[in-house]
């Protein structure tokens, strides 16, 4: 009789602690991201508008983006020691005001706010003239 072997897993991660990140906010007319990183930008917690079970046309709302911004800053406190943090919003979305109140509701210190929107300096060719 063969005698079987548990093999145990001794992996596992170390938490690691983060006093000071960064947030990095989407919102766009569809949806809004959001990516909490560390000072050098690895990825520590993220979380979408889709993401905390929003659906279709709901996932554009303010409210969409307060839940899951609330979501993943909760996430990042318990689990990080996330204390203060910068923000740095991109897009032109419903969720960017909306997303700023949940992260200071949330208990994060707020350094710094900076706007990434990306802006054309000429855009692109306009259309040709239309003949009637």
């Amino acid at each position: 009789m063969a005698t079987s072997v548990k093999k145990i897993n001794t992996k596992s991660k170390a938490k690691k602690k983060v006093e000071i990140g960064r947030i990095y906010i989407s919102a766009s007319f569809n949806n809004t991201l959001v990516n909490i990183t560390d000072e050098e930008g690895n990825t520590l917690v993220w979380g979408s508008a889709g993401a905390s079970g929003f659906k279709g046309t709901r996932k554009s709302t303010p409210y969409a983006a307060t839940t899951a911004v609330e979501k993943v800053v909760q996430e990042a406190k318990d689990n990080l020691g996330l204390k203060e943090v910068e923000v740095f919003v991109k897009g032109p979305g419903p969720g960017r005001d909306a997303s700023l109140r949940a992260i200071k509701a949330g208990g994060l210190k707020i350094s710094a706010i900076s706007d990434l929107t990306p802006m054309p300096h000429n855009g692109p060719r306009p259309k040709k003239k239309r003949r009637v």
